[in-house]
């Protein structure tokens, strides 16, 4: 399986043997035309090459699979801007390469994930950096995706 989210289309499009076997309409963070995410709190949505490094079928937004936020590069361009050190940048490089979760509590944030509704109804680009789906979308993208499953986050 192969997601694509489209931040500037707010479109999500899952592709399974080459077939578009979901599109559907999203929402994504606050911050999310100020470009990609960089740091915690800053409301964007990141871009970049990514994978599905955790699924929870209990979510306070019904259900979330968790992206590979930050990954290697995030993580390079964070040390040589002087956000993270050289020991913080080698755990995510090391993470990424072995295909697990990267430290989500690093001064670059994490719990990116794709997710359904708010619980509250929220309209507009509402998360603090995730991608949010309708809940039967959402329904319909756990079921089809698995562990380590592609995800390509583009402007």
């Amino acid at each position: 399986m192969k997601i694509q989210v489209y931040k500037r289309a707010r479109v999500l499009e899952a592709i399974r043997d080459g077939q578009c076997v979901l599109r559907c309409h999203i929402a994504l963070g606050f911050g999310a035309d100020d470009g990609p995410k960089q740091r915690e709190g800053d409301g964007r949505t990141p871009e970049g090459r990514y994978f599905i490094c955790t699924k929870n079928a209990g979510s306070r937004f019904f259900r979330a699979l968790g992206v590979s936020y930050p990954n290697a590069q995030d993580a390079r361009a964070a040390c040589e801007r002087g956000e993270i050190d050289a020991h913080t940048c080698r755990d995510i490089e090391r993470a990424d390469r072995e295909g697990r979760r990267p430290d989500w509590n690093t001064p670059l944030g994490g719990l990116i994930m794709l997710h359904g509704e708010h619980p509250e109804g929220c309209e507009g680009d509402w998360t603090a950096g995730c991608v949010a789906l309708q809940n039967g979308d959402m329904a319909r993208l756990f079921a089809m995706c698995a562990l380590g499953d592609s995800v390509e986050i583009h402007p």
